[in-house]
This record gives structure tokens, sequence and C-alpha cells, in this order.
């Protein structure tokens, strides 16, 4: 089976290794999806330690793995991504994540943004566009 996060790969040659080891997102791209995957699984400890510390929401950590765990996850879309290599120590990565909630499918949409601290890639936050 592919990568929840909609990789070619099997979970545990693909996001699996940065849940157990963040180090393993090379790129804001591959973190991103790795938190998408976190979100499939209502990992909350993931969600959580892949947030840069200056935004994590640590008081909202239990309502963000009930509301993971109520809906279905469909698929994840990367629509735009900029900067976020190897090389860069900041990124932004705009997706689309479908789910059904309610009965109905619901979409997503955000530009994300990272920093690479430590040779850590983290999730910032998003930008409303």
């Amino acid at each position: 089976m592919n990568c929840y996060c909609g990789n070619q790969k099997t979970y545990s040659n693909c996001c699996e290794k940065a849940h157990k080891n963040m180090g393993e997102a090379e790129t804001a791209e591959q973190l991103m999806r790795s938190r998408y995957s976190a979100f499939v699984l209502a990992n909350g400890d993931y969600l959580m330690q892949s947030h840069h510390t200056s935004t994590r929401p640590l008081k909202e950590k239990k309502t963000i793995v009930k509301w993971a765990k109520s809906v279905q996850w469909i698929k994840l879309e990367v629509t735009e991504k900029v900067k976020g290599t190897e090389n860069d120590t900041e990124g932004t990565v705009t997706f689309n994540a479908y789910f059904y909630e309610k009965g109905k499918v619901e979409m997503i949409h955000e530009k994300s943004t990272f920093v690479k601290e430590n040779n850590t890639w983290y999730y910032l936050g998003y930008a409303k566009n």
C-alpha cells in the first residue's frame, strides 16, 4: 500500500521514517507530507514535535487528535513549493487536503510556512491566501 501522503512508497519507507526521527524530513515538502500522514494516523505527538516551538499549539493537542480521528482522510495534493530544499532554511508548500466529514467531502487549502533549524525542518504556520 502506498503512503498516506500520496507518494508511491510504502508508509514504512516514507513518512514513518520522519515519524520516528524528525531529521529524516530533508525538505519542507517531506515534512508537510509527514504531517499529513500524522493527521491521518491521529499522531498528536508528531504533530506537536514537528510544529515550531514559537507557534506550537500544545493546549490544542487533544482537540486536534480528536478531530483528526473524527474525519476520513481522502488524499493530499501538493500544488506549489517555494524554496524548502535541503539547502534552504525556509520554504512554503501549498496544498489541498481532502477528507469526509459529516457525510460530505471537505478540503483544507493551505500555504504552509516552514523553517529549518539545527538541520531539522519545522512547521511554522500558514499564510492565508
